[in-house]
This record gives structure tokens, sequence and C-alpha cells, in this order.
């Protein structure tokens, strides 16, 4: 595809994450409150797009619980701000193994398989405007860890999201996740105009490097709306190299927990960073109500009941 730098962008913050981000820094949020909180405080520096996971309000861990779900949609949507909802839908698709001469029976501790419908419930309870749908079964860098997303789980989750009225945002971790959702798309499972966040340097997935990201970037079709991000200290590098090849982009805790070296970061601070990165390349950042359009979403009002 032609490269040319994106002139309107709109950025989305990741705001908690599901990694075990909870201990090393204090402005990782975990409670609804506080995941809510830090999200409209995002949106208010600048992003159009909230991703957000929940946590076990108590240790912090990553949590599936529909409740948490409903508390952060709820305060999100009923904030003095605007912003576009997009919440994770790829927890529940982890299975650890046991030592290499014994990898069965898989490890209690960590893994968490469920079914297409579970794992989409709070999808289907909540309606956020997006949600994630993770194309492909990876190795992460835990010895034993396999993020598992089968052809078959991921023809039944999109889907089922599509039938849901909720736009897939396609996480796309190598090429290879990029081949099969253009089978998706092909298929019917997915619309043509999909949505995909190209995610780099998350090992063992697709490495950071410029070659590697414009592979990806030139495997997007041309109907397709794309963003992209690197973890760490890379991450604000990979803001201006999304918005040069045409992208739009994304920060937030759940990638970096820096804002510079041995500064921790905010939310807000990150968006802020990228807002400054972005207008000094001469594009202008965009907010929800053009991203609404251009993606062609619905706002929804908050979850009754």
């Amino acid at each position: 595809m032609p490269l040319s730098m994106n002139r309107e962008v709109f950025i989305t913050c990741a705001v908690t994450g599901s990694g075990g981000t909870q201990d090393k820094s204090p402005h990782v949020p975990r409670s609804p409150e506080q995941i809510a909180n830090s999200a409209i405080d995002a949106a208010k520096a600048g992003a159009a797009v909230v991703h957000c996971h929940v946590r076990d309000p108590e240790t912090g861990v990553p949590s599936r619980r529909l409740d948490l779900y409903r508390e952060v949609t709820d305060r999100i949507r009923d904030a003095d701000v605007d912003v576009v909802l997009n919440l994770t839908a790829g927890m529940g698709g982890d299975m650890v193994f046991g030592t290499t001469e014994a990898p069965l029976p898989l490890k209690v501790a960590g893994t968490d398989m469920a079914g297409a419908a579970e794992r989409v419930a709070h999808v289907a309870e909540c309606l956020p405007e997006i949600c994630t749908l993770d194309c492909g079964t990876m190795n992460f860098a835990e010895a034993d860890y396999v993020m598992t997303n089968t052809p078959g789980m991921l023809r039944a989750m999109g889907q089922m999201m599509t039938d849901l009225g909720v736009k897939p945002e396609i996480e796309a971790f190598d090429t290879g996740h990029l081949w099969f959702a253009k089978e998706l798309v092909k298929e019917g499972v997915l619309k043509e105009d999909a949505l995909v966040q190209l995610c780099m340097g998350v090992p063992w997935g697709a490495p950071n490097d410029l070659n590697t990201f414009m592979a990806m970037v030139n495997n997007v079709p041309d109907t397709w709306n794309w963003s992209a991000f690197s973890l760490g200290r890379d991450q604000m590098a990979y803001v201006a190299a999304s918005v040069l090849a045409g992208g739009n982009v994304r920060v937030g805790l759940e990638d970096n927990l820096m804002l510079e070296r041995g500064v921790l970061a905010t939310n807000a601070q990150l968006v802020e960073k990228s807002v400054t990165i972005i207008e000094n390349l001469g594009a202008k950042v965009i907010g929800p109500e053009q991203v609404r359009e251009r993606l062609g979403l619905v706002k929804r009002p908050s979850v009754v009941g």
C-alpha cells in the first residue's frame, strides 16, 4: 500500500492491561473507580478511545468479573467527558503448561480457558463501541504460557461481536494474525471496514524493528483503519512511526509505565506526551465524534439495571 502521513490522528489509551504491573507503579489503576477515573483523565488529555481491562480491586490481579466491567462502563459513560469505549475480550484463553518433561496436566494457577460466549459475556452486557479480538495463538515471554485463540474460537467470537453491533479491534501480534483476520473478513465474520491494532515488540510476536513494522503496515488492506504501539521505552517512538506510516496511535500504562527514565507516568501524562509528538509532526489529534464517524460507531447509553 502507498504510504502517506496521517494528518488526522486518534489516540487510544490502554488504561491498565492484564499484565503483572499492579505492584510496579502506584499509577496502575485497580478498582473500577480508579480505572474509570484514569480513563476519564486520559480522555481529558486528548485520548479519543480508552481500552479497558478490569482487575480485582484488592489484589490488582486481572479479572473477567462482569460486575467490574459494568461499573467501569457506567462510570465512564456517566462522566463529564466524551470518549469511545473499547473493552478487552482477550482474556479466557490463557494456557499454562507443566514442565517440559510433563507438560500435562495444565497448571491450575494461571490457566484460564473459557468458551466463546463466556469470553464475550461482558461485551454483550455492556455493549462497548469497540472490543478487542486477539487474532491468533502466541507464545509470550513466560516459559510455559500460551495465549490461545484457535481459528474456530476466533470465528465464533468475531461473529458474536459483529452480531452485537460491537466493532472488533483486531489485535495483530504478527503477520500471520493479519492473514487470518483478512480471512475472517473474506468469510463475512468481520466487516470490510475492519479496525486493527498492530502490536509491536511483544515477546514472542513481531519484533519492533522498522522493517517488521513496515511489513505489518503493508499487509493492512486499504479499506481498514489501523493503529500501532510498542512497549516500554519505544512507546513514544512508535507514536511518531505510526503517524508517519499513515496510522493512529496507542499509548498507556498497559504497555509502558515510564514517562522518561526514572519517572513513573500516569495515563494522562502519556497521552499528553503523545499529543505533543503528533502536533509537532504537523498532524491534528481528533476527538471521539470524529472517530465514531470514521469507524461507523454508535455511542451507547449507560447500562440499565
